[in-house]
């Protein structure tokens, strides 16, 4: 039992926002993508496969992040007693969790089609080399992005395997999305980590943080109108959207407090709540196309 809880410790299954935050794009790309006159029991189906993979990959990203973060984790307040920087599960023993969940993940992975299959191996080497990035660049958030963002593209391919912008239009609203709201979450360490010397959007935006997050979530608004006019949505798409702007714009940005860290995680977690508005909206008007 010991072990056990250690493992649910290591993959954060009592942290699930990092799971509902690979979950939801993959959820509006499938959304997007299935016609719900005649393809309401496939869509059931995918929607717990991409529910199951996002479980997975999410849990073995932690495992990942964990290894190869353990020297920097333990110089962390937040992040010193995570089981691998504390030392009370093995960085071997992690690889060999990270094996058991990507396996599990792959026989997911093989009951989609021949390119939604290619799509998601090839999302692998940017899922576990994310950690990475905040040695080297101030943008690991953006590196974020493209990563937490690509279910986007695999599920659309899934149902719907032609070609389409509308995919790739959301996909990159998205990554300022994430880019936003992992810099409000970057916040709550910035000072560990500017001692330590890891990199963030955080740290390079510290004066003017709110000009920055604000850009990127107009930027994400933006791609929204556009998808609703694309996708020829009734105006009520619109007022969703109107709905979605007022929580990024105000509640996430303008009311946001940097210097505390609960003001920082609160709105952070703020998006699982905007990603379901997100995927209600799409799924109300594609229903009613």
């Amino acid at each position: 039992m010991k072990n056990f809880k250690l493992f649910l410790d290591l993959i954060r299954i009592k942290k699930p926002i990092g799971i509902m935050l690979l979950l939801w794009p993959c959820l509006w790309g499938l959304t997007l993508a299935n016609d719900f006159t005649n393809n309401n029991l496939q869509y059931g189906v995918y929607f717990v496969y991409f529910f199951l993979g996002s479980v997975l990959m999410r849990s073995a990203g932690c495992i990942v992040n964990d290894i190869l973060d353990r020297k920097y984790d333990i110089l962390v307040e937040r992040t010193k007693d995570r089981p691998i920087a504390s030392g009370k599960v093995s960085a071997n023993l992690g690889l060999v969790y990270v094996i058991i969940l990507c396996s599990l993940s792959f026989l997911i992975l093989i009951q989609f089609n021949f390119i939604t299959i290619l799509l998601g191996l090839a999302s692998m080497p940017f899922a576990f080399s994310y950690p990475l990035m905040k040695r080297y660049t101030y943008w690991p958030q953006l590196f974020l992005g493209f990563t937490f963002n690509y279910g986007l593209i695999i599920a659309w391919f899934s149902i719907n395997p032609q070609f389409s912008y509308i995919p790739l239009i959301f996909y990159f609203g998205a990554i300022f999305w994430t880019l936003a709201y992992d810099t409000i979450y970057g916040f709550q360490d910035i000072r560990d980590d500017e001692i330590i010397g890891v990199k963030s959007t955080s740290i390079k935006f510290k004066k003017n943080p709110k000009k920055f997050i604000f850009i990127c979530y107009s930027i994400f608004i933006l791609l929204q109108i556009i998808i609703g006019i694309l996708m020829n949505f009734e105006y009520y798409y619109f007022v969703g959207v109107l709905f979605i702007s007022l929580h990024l714009l105000v509640f996430q940005n303008l009311k946001l407090d940097i210097s505390n860290p609960k003001s920082c995680l609160s709105k952070f977690k703020s998006n699982n709540f905007l990603g379901l508005i997100i995927f209600l909206n799409i799924l109300i008007n594609k229903i009613n196309l």
